[in-house]
């Protein structure tokens, strides 16, 4: 995701060594995984690990449980997580829209789906699913965020709408940093300079030490 650019969060990756699959560190989603050793059998495109011997052979299980088993949600979500750490968002794309044709009401499956579409900068795909997300959970400042962000970072960018979405996510969470990063490029943008006060002076408040600080509050 583009959210690196206004400093939005952090997500990465880690060899999850007992299933022999990506667990969930703090890099930025966006942040390319990196990948080394040759992988002949595998299909053309899967995920390539750099890990211990056996670690292939996982990653080949996992992928071809999800081709046999169509219908098995778990095993779709798996392996779109596989494909969206290395930035493969269009293989990543296909196996998190069939885990979501399983469960559509799933909050985790729109989620994923959203995250998919919003890496690969389809912003009006990635709204779509992450506001039936939040009709099943109304109350993740996380998801709001983003879809704020859908708002800010289409062509063109639409900052009223997005700060809308941020205010919703502050009235759940008044300290949610990340949210507060989105609304200060989202008040810049709009040169509301009286509201960017006083959102700069809320994440002072909430962090001081946020590096966006700085950034802001030397305009």
């Amino acid at each position: 995701m583009n959210k690196t650019a206004i400093t939005y969060g952090i997500l990465g990756i880690v060899i999850g060594l007992a299933v022999g699959f990506f667990g969930a560190n703090y890099l930025n989603r966006n942040a390319a995984t990196e990948t080394g050793i040759s992988s002949a059998n595998l299909p053309a495109g899967a995920p390539q690990v750099q890990n211990p011997t056996g670690q292939l052979a996982d990653v080949q299980k996992v992928l071809d449980l999800a081709k046999n088993e169509p219908d098995n949600f778990d095993a779709q979500i798996e392996a779109g997580e596989m494909y969206a750490q290395i930035e493969r968002f269009d293989k990543a794309l296909e196996f998190y829209e069939r885990a979501q044709k399983i469960k559509p009401d799933d909050f985790r499956a729109n989620v994923k789906l959203g995250n998919a579409f919003f890496d690969a900068k389809q912003f009006e795909k990635a709204e779509e699913f992450y506001a039936k997300a939040i009709v099943i959970d109304p109350k993740d400042p996380n998801v709001r965020t983003d879809l704020g962000l859908t708002y800010f970072l289409r062509e063109p960018s639409d900052p009223d709408r997005a700060i809308a979405e941020y205010k919703k996510s502050l009235e759940i969470d008044s300290n949610h940093e990340l949210t507060l990063q989105n609304l200060l490029a989202a008040l810049k943008e709009k040169g509301d300079k009286d509201e960017l006060a006083k959102t700069l002076a809320k994440l002072k408040e909430v962090n001081p030490n946020n590096p966006v600080i700085e950034t802001y509050g030397s305009k």
